[in-house]
């Protein structure tokens, strides 16, 4: 099997050959907007410039703005847009190779399946290497999926952030074996891990007694995370020392509010939109819950194991080799309402259990996810690539020809 694994807590930490003195590096994304690829980038881009590389990180779907370019921005990081029209843009990959030589970017990363296209192609314009990678198992299988299947062919490297997110592009046949690698999400380890002061004050400020057993879950109310299978499943758990805090917005908010009131635990949910004190929101935690259909490697999931939490997850996406089963978290099958519900009551009920799978997931959290190690496989990758010669002008024209033969 050509599948370059390129983190595992059984192999050593990634080669620390010479890099390249200073890198240009171009991440394209769709979106700033709260979630986890993009504080993947957030925090892959920031260790890169801090290691000296000059880095821009480009938005092609949304404005500039929000959480995660502030924090992009705070960490000396370059953040531009260059807008997508409506549609298929036949003019974007012109435009994105156009701001690629204007800044002399050496690399190209895109993120998830709309860069891949567009930015694989302008990569190929520019006539540098690209790095794509897939940070979930969802992918869309309408007009576009033959473009991106076809785009695909021309990047160079190709990263899953699981292996089962691995195993499901094998299954797509998105990507030639020999490109495939697998890195693991990292995360900036320093910011979480029990707190007991945030813990009070957090509880204090959203209105949850000190003494609550508390279940929470952090991340975009969307159809994908199922949140209302989350909400089903602790109408039976709550009692009257229960909560459930649920931090994140998105489409789906008012809907679960309703769903809610229905269920009669309007009073024992509490709704905390979108937040920036993640680490201080998960240590008033007593349990971590993920609910959705579909994941990649969640660092929802990393984050709440280094702050000491044990899981109750649905087994979906790189779930199952994130979560030790009985050790540092439960997994129940996807859409599994009454599994989720006896999982949550179990751990309620034995806080002793509960307390040493959180520690268990702590030690395995700081050991495998850190963001450095993360960023170092990366750069691996990226040396590899540019230590190849300048992708041949045959790619390029037939990344021209792609693009010209497709119209909505």
């Amino acid at each position: 099997m050509n599948i370059a694994y390129a983190m595992k807590s059984s192999r050593p930490a990634p080669t620390t050959r010479a890099r390249r003195s200073r890198l240009v590096i171009a991440h394209v994304l769709s979106s700033f907007h709260v979630g986890g690829a993009e504080q993947v980038v957030v925090d892959l881009a920031g260790l890169q410039r801090a290691a000296g590389h000059e880095v821009h990180v480009v938005g092609i779907a949304t404005n500039p703005d929000g959480p995660r370019a502030d924090q992009l921005r705070e960490r000396g990081v370059a953040v531009h847009m260059v807008p997508k029209r409506p549609g298929f843009d036949i003019t974007l990959p012109g435009r994105l190779a156009a701001f690629f030589a204007r800044h002399g970017v050496s690399i190209v990363h895109s993120h998830n399946q709309l860069p891949l296209i567009y930015a694989t192609a302008a990569g190929r314009l520019h006539r540098v290497p690209v790095c794509h990678t897939l940070h979930g198992a969802m992918l869309d299988q309408g007009r576009r999926a033959w473009l991106r299947h076809l785009t695909a062919r021309l990047v160079d490297a190709h990263v899953a952030v699981s292996e089962k997110t691995a195993d499901f592009m094998k299954k797509h046949n998105e990507v030639p074996l020999s490109k495939l690698h697998v890195i693991l999400n990292g995360i900036d380890l320093t910011r979480f891990g029990p707190d007991s002061a945030a813990r009070g004050r957090i509880r204090a400020e959203l209105g949850i007694p000190e003494g609550a057993w508390v279940a929470g879950a952090v991340g975009r109310l969307s159809q994908i995370k199922n949140h209302a299978l989350l909400l089903r499943a602790a109408a039976g758990v709550l009692s009257d020392d229960g909560r459930l805090l649920l931090v994140g917005d998105g489409p789906e908010a008012a809907p679960l509010r309703a769903l809610a009131g229905e269920l009669g635990i309007r009073d024992r949910v509490v709704f905390a939109g979108e937040r920036h004190d993640v680490p201080e929101l998960l240590a008033a935690l007593d349990v971590f819950v993920l609910s959705s259909n579909s994941e990649g490697l969640p660092l929802s999931m990393v984050e709440a194991m280094a702050t000491g939490l044990p899981v109750v997850s649905t087994a979906v996406g790189g779930i199952p080799d994130l979560v030790a089963e009985g050790e540092t978290g439960l997994l129940v099958p996807a859409g599994a309402a009454d599994a989720l519900a006896s999982q949550l009551a179990a751990l309620k009920a034995d806080p002793a259990r509960a307390a040493a799978m959180g520690r268990r997931g702590r030690a395995l959290a700081l050991g495998r996810y850190s963001a450095e190690h993360m960023t170092a496989s990366y750069m691996d990758i990226y040396d590899a690539l540019l230590s190849r010669r300048t992708p041949e002008r045959g790619s390029v024209l037939r990344a021209s020809a792609l693009l010209a033969s497709f119209h909505t």
